[in-house]
């Protein structure tokens, strides 16, 4: 048998990675329901994995079929970027170079409605949330992050 490479006797090679599960996202979504009722507004709410996957998906009666896209457009953005999309308009307004052009970043969204979904500091997935104004789309998020209160 041949020596290790040296420097090549520590390599670690495979990393263990955590995702939401179907329950978690599933109670997720019931309380971002829960919350859409109390506003009044039709909105649909994506649950993704780590790695932007869907995961679960609702579309309250009369959420208008754009809202379908950009929900899962936001989770996708808060789990493949670790960063809530309501932070990434301050971070980039003052750099126009950058702002111009990571908004051709398809499926990237830099507006309010989209949350990294963490449990302990680690990621495992992302919500989105889109039917009403941004505001309106992260109060639905905050309600449906709030079950993970029990976790932390």
């Amino acid at each position: 048998m041949e020596k290790a490479v040296k420097g090549m006797e520590n390599l670690k090679t495979t990393v263990e990675t955590k995702n939401i599960s179907l329950a978690l996202a599933n109670k997720m979504i019931e309380a971002a329901l829960v919350k859409g009722e109390e506003l009044g507004m039709p909105f649909s709410i994506t649950i993704v994995d780590k790695p932007g996957n869907l995961k679960a998906f609702a579309a309250m009666d009369g959420a208008l079929p754009l809202s379908l896209e950009v929900a899962q457009n936001k989770a996708f953005s808060a789990a493949a970027y670790n960063r809530a999309t309501h932070e990434w308009y301050d971070r980039l307004k003052d750099d126009p170079p950058l702002l111009h052009g990571i908004v051709h970043t398809e499926r990237l969204v830099i507006f309010g409605g989209g949350y990294p979904i963490k449990i302990n500091g680690e990621l495992i997935g992302g919500i989105g949330v889109s039917g009403g104004h941004y505001t309106h789309d992260m109060q639905v998020c905050e309600a449906a992050l709030a079950v993970l209160e029990s976790f932390e």
